[in-house]
């Protein structure tokens, strides 16, 4: 078993690029292994580390075909979608809340003085 190369932080050779580096050229590292790692130091803990891959090798991102668009269209409209209302709320329903602002903190009724 071959380990695998091991560059400092911001020292890798050209030809080489982390997956968020592949998808910002269009890229995908299509079913290749991991080729090299980063590794930055830190103080108190174990170094952090980032997979290389190698860019000659890498294939072209696949394009979004009609239905996985509405997927994701039906997916981000749950996200908006209030469960306690059914509405929706025209943004993304924070976790910590749980349902949409109005619902959470509802107006206090005043009285007709």
């Amino acid at each position: 078993m071959s380990s695998l190369p091991v560059y400092p932080w911001r020292l890798a050779p050209d030809g080489y690029a982390t997956r968020r580096q592949l998808r910002a050229q269009g890229l995908r590292p299509g079913g290749q292994d991991v080729a090299a790692q980063l590794e930055r130091p830190r103080r108190r803990r174990g170094p952090l580390v980032a997979y290389l891959y190698r860019v000659d090798r890498a294939k072209p991102v696949r394009p979004m075909t009609p239905a996985k668009w509405a997927a994701l269209a039906a997916a981000n409209a749950a996200r908006r979608t209030c469960p306690a209302c059914r509405r929706d709320a025209g943004y993304v329903i924070p976790a910590a809340l749980g349902t949409c602002v109005p619902c959470a903190y509802p107006e206090p009724e005043t009285s007709g003085l």
